[in-house]
């Protein structure tokens, strides 16, 4: 067993994924060299922290080739511009007001806090987003978030009245000195809030293709209650978000002077009620897991034996898991079409698949594409209207596989 990264405890193990490449990392050929490492996904029966039993060096995964680029989604653009407007309101008739962004990215939510004239920082070490955010306007540091750069970063531009950060925390293995940070950094009156994938909503739909190497912790109410207090601070409020497939908000203060809000007690009773304090909560999760890949595999398995062509849409992250651990590869999917202009021509990791412009599925006509961007599943039906009416269907698998 091995031991927790937040307070030490033996962990328990959920499900081994087996071996697995890294999941950003595409390929210029299909031959070659190719890193891999043991998938696993275990619980701390004592802080409730769902995490990864091993992990990738952060400079494998987020470098001047990283191939995330947030922007490419219209509906990602709208959330996170709803969160700088949030942000805005709160520095209104401030004078010193400082934001800071960790994980900024490609600047999508900043840009509009810089748009404000807002004083404001994002935190981004991946080089070649981070020169994407500063064309769009971001102030940005180039750096990974922990104490020592907190102290420096407050040196320079001061103390922050809001710290946040979207599908960040869950990439930092040692959150602990993440936390650390944000007490260093943060004002006392400030607050820290930030979003990631719902540890209940990928047991529920038990969606483990949110689980890849980026992804060291798997966050619940729960666990960043006992997290924050670790740190002398405290969770109160949560709120869900409609995004990557289900995502919590979590808002953490420091001196905690607002009360918590009863959402919390809400979803700390549900979660319990899910039974993600106790190992037995995950129970069936592997069952489910491997359900699903037996499901999926003999679909498209029966689809090609039918001689129908399959294409799939997305070349993201979370599916690298899904195609390696259901051992879907080319023979199954011709291609896979992307938008994202660093992943086009490439080969998918592990599986070698290729990923072609979303061009070819404009033209391709293909009768049947597997749905690997199912966390954009709304915005993607809507977009391909014309291909369903003219007969194309999607196939997707969470919470169980369906054609439609």
């Amino acid at each position: 067993m091995a031991d927790c990264r937040i307070c030490k405890s033996k962990t328990v193990r959920v499900m081994d994924f087996g071996k697995m490449p890294i999941a950003n990392g595409f390929l210029e050929k299909p031959t070659g060299s190719e890193f891999f490492f043991d998938l696993v996904f275990v619980f701390c029966p004592t802080c409730f922290m769902a995490q990864l039993e091993n992990t990738v060096k952060p400079e494998m995964m987020f470098n001047e080739h990283y191939h995330f680029i947030s922007s490419t989604s219209k509906a990602m653009q709208e959330h996170f511009r709803k969160t700088a407007e949030a942000i805005i309101e709160s520095a209104s008739g401030k004078n010193d007001f400082l934001a800071v962004e960790l994980g900024c990215n490609d600047g999508i939510m900043l840009r509009h806090v810089a748009a404000a004239g807002i004083k404001h920082v994002g935190i981004e070490p991946s080089s070649n987003v981070a020169q994407l955010a500063r064309r769009n306007g971001v102030t940005v540091e180039e750096c990974f978030f922990n104490r020592q750069t907190a102290l420096e970063i407050a040196q320079k531009y001061g103390k922050a009245d809001v710290i946040c950060g979207a599908n960040v925390m869950c990439h930092i293995e040692d959150i602990n000195s993440v936390f650390e940070g944000v007490d260093a950094l943060l004002k006392d009156d400030g607050a820290l809030f930030f979003e990631d994938p719902y540890l209940g909503d990928i047991v529920r739909k038990s969606s483990f293709d949110q689980i890849y190497d980026e992804h060291v912790y798997y966050y619940s109410g729960l666990s960043v209650a006992e997290l924050a207090k670790r740190h002398g601070l405290k969770l109160v409020d949560m709120q869900a978000q409609n995004v990557h497939g289900g995502s919590m908000r979590y808002y953490i203060e420091k001196g905690a002077a607002r009360a918590v809000n009863t959402r919390v007690e809400k979803y700390l009773s549900e979660e319990k009620a899910l039974g993600l304090d106790r190992i037995e909560g995950y129970a069936r999760f592997k069952e489910s897991v491997d359900r699903i890949c037996q499901d999926l595999k003999s679909t498209l398995m029966r689809l090609k034996a039918e001689g129908k062509r399959i294409a799939g849409y997305g070349a993201t992250s979370k599916s690298t898991t899904v195609l390696n651990y259901a051992q879907i590869g080319p023979e199954i999917l011709d291609y896979i079409s992307d938008i994202t202009p660093t992943k086009i021509d490439k080969f998918t990791p592990g599986m070698h698949i290729p990923v072609k412009a979303y061009g070819n599925f404009l033209n391709d006509n293909v009768p049947y594409t597997l749905l690997l961007a199912w966390n954009h599943k709304e915005e993607i039906l809507k977009k391909e209207d014309a291909y369903r009416k003219n007969g194309g269907k999607f196939i997707t698998y969470f919470p169980k596989v369906s054609i439609e």
